[in-house]
C-alpha cells in the first residue's frame, strides 16, 4: 500500500493549506509527528492542515475537462462526459481499478485522513484553554468522519487507520468493514464533534455546528440504509438531527436559484457548508469544466464540455418546473464573448449551444472576464436538509407529517410546482427521492442516493426502478459490481493484505 504509506510517513507541510480567510495565516514550516509544538497559532494551523483535502471533492483530475467530481456524476448514467478524457469508461461501465479517478479518491480521503490523525495527536498536546482545545479538536473529528464516510460509501470495507503511522511494518493495513468504520470511528467522531460549543454557522467556511449536524443526519440516514440496513431508529436520529439544523435558524433557501451562482453568498443563506475557493488563489475547478465545448462563449482559453447533462435527465422535469427555464439550473444558449467573435457578429448575441449544459458553476464574472471562478462547492445545504428530514422522518414515523410535507411543498415552491397533499409513506418517499434527484443534481448526491435506496429513477418512465437491473439511458445495466468501486490496483499491488471488490 505504497501511497497510505507516502501519506502516513511524509512531512505535514502546513500553511498551504486553502484559500479561504480562515487560513491566512502565516506559514509555519514543516512538521513532523516529532516537532516539539506548543503555541495556539500552531495547534490552529494542525487543524487548517485537516480542511486541506477537502478541495477532493472538486479538483482537476482524469485527464482532458477532468474533474474529481464528475466520477459520481458520470456513474448515475444521467451525464455525459463529451471530451472528457475518462467519462465514458464510467457510463459505459467499462471502468476498472487501473481508473485514475477512482485513485485520486482514495488518495485524497487517505492524505485528509492522514492530516486529521496527526492534527488530532498534536492539538491534543498543546496547551489550551479547555474550550478552544474542543472545539479544535471537533473540527478535525468532522473532517475525519467526513473523508471516511466518502470511504465507505464508495470503497465499502477500508483499512482504519486512526492514529499517526510510525511503523513501516503497521502501514500495510487489512480492510475493516463498513459497520465498524461507522460504529468505530464516523459516528463517535460527529457524536464527539456534536457535544462541543462550536459557533452554530461559520461564514468563513470552517466546521460549524449546523454542519457537524448536517453530516451526522446523512450518515444516519445513510446507515439506516443500504448496505448497512440500521433500521428505523437510525432514521429517526437523522430526523432529529436535521430538523435541529432546520428549527434552530441562520439558514433560508434562497428566493431565487441565481443566488446560488452569486460569490457573494459564499457561507450562508442557504449553504450551510462549502468547500473553499477564491478567484486567482485556488479557483473553482468545475465553471470551467461544465462550459460548452469550444463554443467560444468565454474567456477562458479551454472551454472543456467535460460535464453535460443528458437531455433525457432534464426532460424529465415535470411540465412548468422553474429549474428547467433558461439559466436556472441548466442553459441552452449563451452570447459569444467578445474576443472570440468580431463586431456585428451576430453571435455576440446568442450562441446555440446545441443541447443542455449544466448552469449551476456557471460564474459570469469568470466566465465574461476573469477566468477565474470564486464559486465555493457545496457540502451541504438547506435544500438537502430539508428533503433528509422529509424521507427520514417518514420511514421512522411510518407516515409523512406536516413538517415533512410542508417542508417539500417548500422546494416545490421554488421550482414553481403546485403544492403535495397527504400521501402513504411509500407515495411520499418516491416523491422526496425525486426532489432530491431534480435539485440536488450534479451535487455530488445523487450516486449515493441511488446506493443507499437501491433504486434509481428512470429517467424515461419517471417510474423507481431497482438498482441492480436498471438500464440507463446509455444502454447500459448496472449489476452487484457497480454497489462499490475498486480499490485502485496500485494500492492492491503494494499490499498485500488488501483484497478487491467483487468483479474487479
Amino acid at each position: 500500500m505504497k501511497n497510505i504509506t507516502k501519506i502516513f510517513l511524509a512531512l505535514l507541510v502546513l500553511g498551504i493549506a486553502s484559500c479561504s480567510k480562515f487560513l491566512e495565516e502565516n506559514p509555519t514550516g514543516s512538521l513532523t509527528p516529532d516537532s516539539d509544538v506548543t503555541s495556539a497559532e500552531i495547534a490552529r494551523a494542525f487543524a487548517n492542515s485537516a480542511y486541506i483535502q477537502l478541495s477532493t471533492l472538486d479538483r482537476g483530475a482524469g485527464g482532458y475537462g477532468g474533474n474529481t467530481a464528475e466520477l459520481m456524476e458520470f456513474m448515475t448514467g444521467k451525464a455525459d462526459g463529451n471530451a472528457q478524457t475518462e467519462g465514458f469508461r464510467f457510463y459505459n461501465l467499462t471502468y476498472d481499478a487501473q481508473s485514475f479517478y477512482i485513485s485520486d479518491w482514495w488518495q485524497g480521503m487517505y492524505y485528509g485522513i492522514s492530516n486529521c490523525n496527526l492534527a488530532l495527536q498534536k492539538i491534543e498536546e498543546i496547551a489550551l484553554d479547555e474550550t478552544t482545545k474542543t472545539n479544535m479538536l471537533a473540527e478535525v473529528y468532522t473532517l475525519r468522519a467526513l473523508y471516511y464516510f466518502y470511504l465507505v460509501r464508495m470503497f465499502g470495507d477500508v483499512p482504519k487507520i486512526t492514529e499517526v503511522v510510525s511503523d513501516l511494518n503497521n502501514a500495510r493495513p487489512a480492510r475493516d468493514p463498513a459497520k465498524s468504520i461507522y460504529d468505530d470511528v464516523i459516528i463517535p467522531d460527529l457524536l464527539k464533534a456534536e457535544a462541543s460549543s462550536l459557533a452554530w454557522q461559520d461564514n468563513t467556511g470552517r466546521v460549524s455546528r449546523s454542519a457537524v449536524k448536517s453530516l451526522l443526519a446523512d450518515v444516519y440516514l445513510t446507515y439506516a440504509g443500504y448496505p448497512i440496513s440500521g433500521g428505523d431508529q437510525y432514521y429517526a436520529e437523522s430526523a432529529k438531527r436535521s430538523k435541529e439544523v432546520i428549527d434552530n435558524g441562520g439558514f433560508s433557501l434562497f428566493a431565487d436559484y441565481h443566488d446560488m451562482t452569486d460569490p457573494a453568498n459564499k457561507n450562508k443563506v442557504e449553504f450551510i457548508w462549502q468547500v473553499q475557493f477564491a478567484a486567482g488563489i485556488s479557483n473553482n475547478d468545475l465553471t470551467a469544466k461544465t462550459l460548452a465545448l469550444y463554443k467560444r462563449v468565454s474567456v477562458y482559453s479551454d472551454e472543456f464540455g467535460g460535464l453535460v447533462p443528458t437531455r433525457q435527465f432534464v426532460e424529465s422535469y415535470p411540465d412548468g418546473d422553474h429549474r428547467t427555464d433558461e439559466r436556472q439550473f441548466f442553459y441552452t444558449w449563451y452570447p459569444g464573448n467578445p474576443k472570440n467573435f468580431p463586431a456585428g457578429d451576430p453571435r455576440l448575441d446568442s450562441v446555440n449551444l446545441g443541447g443542455y449544459y449544466i448552469y449551476k458553476w456557471f460564474d459570469s464574472v469568470a466566465v465574461n472576464s476573469t477566468a477565474n471562478s470564486d464559486l465555493n462547492y457545496t457540502i451541504y445545504r438547506l435544500a438537502d436538509v430539508m428533503l433528509m428530514y422529509a424521507e427520514a422522518s417518514n420511514r421512522a414515523e411510518g407516515a409523512p407529517n406536516g413538517d415533512a410535507i410542508a417542508y417539500v411543498n417548500a422546494i416545490r415552491r421554488r421550482a414553481q410546482l403546485p403544492d403535495i397533499m397527504s400521501m402513504s409513506r411509500d407515495d411520499f418517499e418516491k416523491e422526496v427521492w425525486t426532489q432530491r434527484y431534480l435539485e440536488l443534481c450534479y451535487e455530488g448526491k445523487m450516486w449515493f442516493d441511488m446506493l443507499r435506496t437501491r433504486k434509481v429513477r428512470n429517467d424515461i418512465t419517471k417510474n423507481f426502478d431497482d438498482f441492480i437491473g436498471h438500464t440507463t439511458v446509455w444502454g447500459k445495466t448496472f449489476t452487484e459490481n457497480q454497489l462499490l468501486f475498486p480499490i485502485p490496483q496500485r494500492e492492491i499491488d503494494n499490499n498485500t493484505n488488501l483484497t478487491q471488490n467483487k468483479g474487479f
